[in-house]
This record gives structure tokens, C-alpha cells and sequence, in this order.
């Protein structure tokens, strides 16, 4: 008879006897995994010489690959640009344009290997050394301060606390010197930019070019003013932040190839350009985004500057919600450019924080604690040089992971730094283009969009166009003659065909017509403000040369700054012309009372505010006088004085001998002029002496007419309705 069996303890039997056995498989699989990684250990102790050389065969073959990838792509790049032929590239990126942008930017930022700036810049890389060197002592220190603290040496302890001390002295003045030479780099570099742009800028009239007769920049001021600063201080902020973490990196390294090993810190570096290869192709284009937001600032800041610049005629019209509306719509195209670079900066500095601070110190702690867990291993104490202490390992664990942090927040800084590239690339490409067009417009190549039959012909690509034909400018002694000079603007509008008259001394010119037919366009080609399109123009230098507009410009300065403009005291001195003479010049205008009232000749106010519109133009008048040029342009510049006055400032010019060219409609002024050049505004003209009498007699005589046809008209019509009366 079978004995029962009890169910519980066959299930516990049943249960321990699978325990049991899982136990020793599990324990088996520890014990290979264990015996395994001993002898790869093992393995590579024995052949440590030859794996480190076939590492370092393997970083210079990825050395030389990645630099034929970067030639053939300056290759490429170089292709696609010649095939373009000067078409319209992407902005704000580190291709080859960044390079040659850069040398150029740089080339004006640092005159040469003997100037202050290039001293500036050796001084501060021999303060970048001292401090890479001053963190790895540091670095060291550290890891013997925790070692005598866990071996309960109170001695060696207290030493370290005060070699840290120390330490602190040199770091401390170190990096407060580093901010002042970059602060000072940054302001030498703005410094000689500015000089140069303004060297460009403010000579031949190409500053009023640049807005007049080019339409490739709109807001030069935002440039000068701003975007140079910017650029100067990115380009003395990406030295710092690129030679420092690229050196830290680099003695970093070698310390740890030194502790750890050539081939852990190849792996690290391995993972390092795999993240980074990740982070590149998830990188939004910073470059473009800071060329376009600087854009969109300067199309902001040059709607309220022509708010402000039109303010009396936009009030008179009432026009303030329009120019409400503009400024808004420039204003919220901004806003929503920034708001989509700030979420682009959100993404991007999670996914940058996740991998620099974490992902890459995760590594750097493996590699930091591989050395250690290896001696662990059963028969790796014979293979790995000596064992440690644990005050030992404890030092060396504490100084390479604050190596390790160290190099790790240097290529932090290196990524971020990439970022600061992109972003100086958009800054070299606005400053570059500024001064490209600066160039372009000093030696007379303009692009302006055009209009009427030029604009027609350039589509057409049917003929030459004239805007692209350049007439001759002879300087002559004394005399002014347009010979068949075609009177056209900028943006080929032609006025007049072909103009042709000639002007001695003395000989008076009074230019009439209808608005918008070519007067003040041909004093614009005279004065040099606008190219000669054709034919050929005589004309003495532009110091014999005098404008008077019907606005005058009063500059910032003294009151006798004033009437001596554009000259300075020191010229006026060499002239020798004193205060008295600048007096009786007043007198002549009767305005001699300005200077008591407006407290002496070195008061310094808005004049543009502080005078009326006729002292205005009398303060022009009198800086004729104290120039006293062979030719003046007068273009309605006495419309605002009375007749009286008028009077005496047109006989005392002509007295001086001054021949004066005249744009007016009063008739009281034809009588200081004996030419006349008329245009009748279809592109016709006429160019005659002037007897002022006889036109003033035709003159009446034709109104007298105009005013009896008027009359019959008007019993024509009243005869008309009692016609239609009686019938």
C-alpha cells in the first residue's frame, strides 16, 4: 500500500529544488561573465602598447578623412558660388563667404602684428595658459585635500586647505584681468571699425549716395551704430570662448591619457563626436536667425526715424493712425521672428544641457571608476601595475573626475561657443555687406530698382541702359557748361535728354519751370551728388561751389559754428577772419542783433529749434558771405525773408562776385539775372538771355489777355442764357 503524499511539502520540495538550480546556473553565468572580463583584462594589459597605437592610427586616419571631407566641401562650395555668377547666396553661414568675411573683418580689427590690438590679444592667450594651468594645480590639489581627509592625515590636510588659499590670490587676479583685456579688445576692435567704416562712409559724398542713389541698404545708421558694436563684441567674447575651452580641452586630455589611459579616453571621445555629430544636425541655423532679426530691428528703427524725420507733415495730414499701422506691422514681424528663436533656444538648450552636463558626465564617471573596479578582478592584480591604496584611489578618483568635469564643461563651452559662431556670422555678414557697398558706391556702381522706360529697356534687355553709362567731368577754371548732359535720376527717370548751356562769371542763371521737370536734378548732377550719365560736364571745383537750399542746415555747434560751416574755428583762424568780420557779415543780412540775443558766439542750442525760418535763411545767406564762392545754387532760399531784404543779400552777392544760379518763381529776383534756363516739363527746355523788363511786360500783358478772354468767356455765356430767355 502506497503511503499518501503531502501536498505542501512536495510543493516546498519542488520549490527548492528549482531554486537550487537557478542559484548554480545563475551563479555559473556570474562566475564566465566574471572570468570572461578578467581575461579581457588580462588581454589588454598584455597588449596595451599595440591598442594604443592602433587608437592613435585610427584618430589620424579620422583626422585626415575629416579633412578632405572639409576640402572637397570649400571645393564645392566654390563651384556652386562661380556657377551662380553673383546670385543671391544663403546668408549668415560658416562656409567659405564666413572665412573671407572674417579675414576681412579681422584684417580692419587688427591692423598688424606690431599694433596694440595684436598685443592685447598675445597678453590675453598668455592669461588663458596661466589659467588652464592654474585649474589643472587645482585639479591635483583637490584630489590631495580629499585623499588626506579620508586617511585621516589632519596635517597633510590643513596644508592643502592653505596651498587652496593660496591658490585663490593668482586665480582671483587672473580672471578679473581677462575680462578687463577682453572688455578693452572689444572696444579697440569697435574702434577701428568704426574709423575705417567712417573713413568710407563720410568721404565723397558717399554717405548721401548710399541712400539716395543705392537701395541695398536702407539703414546705414543702425549699422554703424549697432551692428559694428555687436560684431566687435562677439568677435572679442569667441576668442575667449573658443581658444580658452579648445586649450582646457586639449590639457585636459592629456592629463587624463596620462591617468586613465589613451584608449578610455578615446571612448569618451568617441561618444563625444557621436553627441556632437547629433547636436550639429539638430542645431537650428542661429546665423540666418540673428541676420534676419538684425534686419528686422533696422526696418524698425528706420520707420520711427522717419516718423520722427517727417513728423510736421505726417501731423498736418493727420496721418498717425497710418504710421501707427506701419510701425505695428514692422514691430510684430520682429516680435514673432524673436518669440520663434526663443522656442528654438528652449529646444535646443534642453537637448544641449541633457547631453553636455549629463550624458557626457555620465561617461567621464565610468571612465573615472573603470581603473578602479579593475583591479577588483580576480587575477587583473598581477596584469595592472601595482594596486593602489584606497587613499590612492580615492586621489586619483577625485582629481580625473574634476579633470573629467573640467574637460567636460570645456566642450560644453566649445558647443556652445559653435552657437556664438553662427551668431558672429551674422554680425560679419551685415558689417560686410555695409562695407561692400560702400566700395561699390565710392567707385560709382549703384543698384537702384528703376522706373519708367529704363526700368522697360532692362526687362527688355533691348539697348544699353543708361543708367549704366557714365559721362565725362572736366574741372574747369571759372566756368560751368553742360554739354548734351542728360538730366536723369537715379532710378532712370529721364528728365531731360540732353542738356546743353553754358555759365561764365557773371553771368546770372534764373531757372524756372514746372515741379518735378529736372531744376534742382541738374544742380544734384552739378554739385556732384548724382553720376553723369552722358555727355560731358565743365564745372570748377566743388570749394568754388556754393549750395544754398530753401531749408537750410544748421549743424550742431556755437553760433558762430554756425556761419562758418563747414569750416572750424582753426580754419576760420587761418583764414584770418575774426569774430568782427563775422559781425559785419550779420549786419549785412540785419540779423546783427542774434548774437547778444542768443548769449555771445559760443552759445551752443537746437538752432534748428531756436531760430525762426527767416533767421534761418539769413544765417545761410551770411555763410555765402564768409565763403564767398565763384557760384552759388540759391534754390528757393529766400522765400521766407521780406522783398526788402531779399534785395540787399542778391545786390551784396553780386557785389562780391558771385554768380549766382537761381531757382525761384518771385519776379522781384529776375532783375539780378541776365540768362534764363526754362524748362516747360515734357523734357524740353530753353536757354536765353533774360531782359527782366521786357518779360515782366510780356508778362502782364499775357495776364491781361488770359483775364479779358476770361470776361468774354463769360458774357458769351451770359449771352447764351438770354438767348435761351427770350426764345
Amino acid at each position: 500500500m502506497v503511503a499518501a503524499v503531502n501536498p505542501d511539502m512536495f510543493v516546498g520540495a519542488v520549490v527548492d529544488r528549482i531554486q537550487n538550480a537557478l542559484y548554480q546556473r545563475v551563479h555559473g553565468f556570474k562566475r564566465r561573465q566574471l572570468v570572461v572580463l578578467t581575461k579581457a583584462v588580462v588581454l589588454y594589459a598584455r597588449h596595451q602598447k599595440n591598442i594604443r597605437r592602433s587608437i592613435v592610427v585610427l584618430v589620424c586616419i579620422g583626422l585626415l578623412s575629416r579633412l578632405r571631407q572639409m576640402i572637397k566641401l570649400t571645393t564645392s562650395q566654390r563651384k556652386l558660388t562661380d556657377a551662380k555668377s553673383g546670385g543671391p547666396r544663403q546668408k549668415a553661414q560658416l562656409d567659405r563667404q564666413f572665412f573671407e568675411n572674417m579675414r576681412r573683418l579681422v584684417g580692419i580689427a587688427i591692423p598688424g602684428l606690431l599694433s596694440k590690438e595684436f598685443g592685447m590679444l598675445v597678453a590675453h592667450t598668455v592669461l588663458l595658459v596661466f589659467r588652464t594651468f592654474l585649474s589643472v594645480v587645482v585639479a591635483t590639489l583637490d584630489g590631495q585635500i580629499v585623499s588626506s581627509l579620508v586617511r585621516l592625515r589632519g596635517r597633510e590636510f590643513l596644508v592643502g586647505i592653505a596651498k587652496w588659499m593660496g591658490m585663490a590670490v593668482p586665480a582671483t587676479l587672473t580672471n578679473s584681468l581677462l575680462g578687463y583685456v577682453q572688455t578693452m579688445l572689444a572696444i579697440r576692435f569697435r574702434q577701428n571699425l568704426t574709423e575705417h567704416v567712417h573713413a568710407k562712409y563720410l568721404a565723397n559724398n558717399t554717405y548721401y549716395a548710399v541712400g539716395n542713389l543705392d537701395d541695398r541698404i536702407k539703414n546705414a545708421d543702425q549699422l554703424i551704430a549697432v551692428d559694428v558694436a555687436k560684431f566687435a563684441s562677439s568677435l572679442a567674447e569667441i576668442y575667449s570662448n573658443l581658444a580658452k575651452p579648445t586649450l582646457d580641452a586639449f590639457v585636459y586630455n592629456v592629463q587624463l591619457a596620462r591617468s586613465l589611459g589613451v584608449e578610455s579616453l578615446f571612448g569618451i571621445m568617441v561618444i563625444i563626436q557621436a553627441s556632437m555629430g547629433m547636436l550639429r544636425v539638430l542645431t537650428p541655423p542661429f546665423g540666418q536667425l540673428v541676420a534676419q532679426e538684425q534686419r528686422l530691428e533696422g526696418d524698425f528703427y528706420f520707420a520711427h526715424s522717419r516718423l520722427i524725420e517727417n513728423a510736421e507733415e505726417i501731423a498736418l495730414y493727420r496721418g498717425h493712425e497710418a504710421e501707427k499701422r506701419t510701425i505695428s506691422r514692422r514691430y510684430m514681424r520682429l516680435v514673432r521672428h524673436v518669440n520663434r528663436v526663443f522656442r528654438l533656444n528652449v529646444f535646443y538648450g534642453m537637448l544641449e544641457d541633457f547631453v553636455v552636463k549629463y550624458f557626457w558626465g555620465a561617461a567621464g564617471l565610468v571612465a573615472c571608476a573603470a581603473p578602479v573596479f579593475a583591479e577588483r578582478l580576480p587575477g587583473a592584480q598581477r596584469a595592472v601595475q601595482g594596486a593602489s591604496t584606497f587613499g590612492d584611489r580615492t586621489r586619483d578618483f577625485i582629481t580625473n573626475r574634476r579633470l573629467l568635469l573640467s574637460g567636460s564643461d570645456a566642450l560644453g563651452r566649445m558647443m556652445y561657443s559653435y552657437r556664438e559662431i553662427v551668431e558672429l556670422a551674422g554680425f560679419a555678414e551685415r558689417v560686410t555687406e555695409l562695407l561692400t557697398v560702400l566700395d561699390d558706391v565710392s567707385s560709382g556702381n549703384y543698384v537702384k530698382a528703376r522706373v519708367g522706360k529704363s526700368a522697360e529697356k532692362s526687362l527688355a534687355g533691348s539697348g544699353p541702359d543708361i543708367i549704366s553709362q557714365r559721362g565725362q567731368v572736366i574741372e574747369s577754371a571759372d566756368d560751368v557748361e553742360f554739354i548734351k548732359v542728360p538730366i536723369v535720376s537715379p532710378n532712370g527717370d529721364v528728365l531731360v535728354e540732353q542738356l546743353s548751356f553754358h555759365v561764365t562769371p557773371g553771368r546770372h542763371l534764373l531757372i524756372v519751370g514746372p515741379n518735378g521737370c529736372g531744376k534742382s536734378s541738374m544742380f544734384r548732377i552739378l554739385g556732384g551728388l548724382w553720376p553723369v550719365y552722358g555727355g560731358t560736364l565743365r564745372k570748377p571745383s566743388m570749394s568754388q561751389i556754393f549750395y544754398i537750399p530753401q531749408r537750410p542746415y544748421l549743424p550742431i555747434g556755437t553760433l558762430r559754428d554756425q556761419i562758418i560751416y563747414p569750416d572750424n574755428a582753426a580754419d576760420m583762424a587761418q583764414k584770418g577772419i575774426v569774430d568782427a568780420d563775422l559781425l559785419d557779415v550779420l549786419r549785412v543780412v540785419q540779423l546783427e542783433t542774434i548774437v547778444e540775443r542768443e548769449g555771445g558766439w559760443d552759445a551752443v542750442k537746437p538752432w534748428r529749434d531756436a531760430l525762426s525760418g527767416g533767421d534761418k535763411q539769413r544765417i545761410a545767406m551770411a555763410r555765402l558771405f564768409y565763403h564767398r564762392p565763384q557760384y552759388a545754387i540759391m534754390d528757393e532760399c529766400t522765400s521766407t525773408v521780406s522783398m526788402d531784404v531779399e534785395k540787399i543779400m542778391y545786390t551784396h552777392a553780386t557785389q562780391l562776385g558771385i554768380t549766382l544760379l537761381t531757382v525761384s518763381h518771385r519776379q522781384s529776383l529776375w532783375q539780378y539775372h541776365n540768362y534764363i534756363l526754362q524748362y516747360d516739363g515734357q523734357g524740353g527746355y530753353m536757354f536765353s538771355k533774360l531782359d527782366p523788363a521786357r518779360r515782366i511786360a510780356l508778362m502782364e500783358e499775357k495776364q491781361q489777355i488770359e483775364q479779358e478772354l476770361a470776361l468774354i468767356r463769360d458774357m458769351e455765356a451770359r449771352l447764351g442764357e438770354l438767348e435761351s430767355q427770350s426764345v
